[in-house]
C-alpha cells in the first residue's frame, strides 16, 4: 500500500497566508515580535538581492553584458 504523497507548498504561499491573518487576535507583544520577524525577513531578502546583483555584475564583467 502506498503512502499518500506530501502536499507541496508553493513558493511564497506561507507568506501570503501570514499576511492574511487577522491581527486582532494578537497582543501588542506578539505584534511587535511579528514586526521584528518581518523586518529580519526584509533584510534577508535585501541581502539576497545585493548578492544576486553582485554575481550578475561579475558575470557581465567577465562575459560582457547581454544584448538588449
Amino acid at each position: 500500500m502506498e503512502e499518500p504523497a506530501e502536499v507541496r507548498i508553493g513558493r511564497g504561499q506561507r507568506l501570503t497566508e501570514a499576511v492574511r491573518e487577522d491581527l486582532e487576535l494578537y497582543g501588542v507583544a506578539e505584534l511587535e515580535e511579528r514586526i521584528e520577524m518581518l523586518q529580519a525577513e526584509i533584510a534577508r531578502c535585501q541581502a539576497q538581492i545585493e548578492k544576486k546583483k553582485a554575481t550578475r555584475q561579475a558575470a557581465d564583467a567577465l562575459f560582457g553584458s547581454p544584448p538588449d
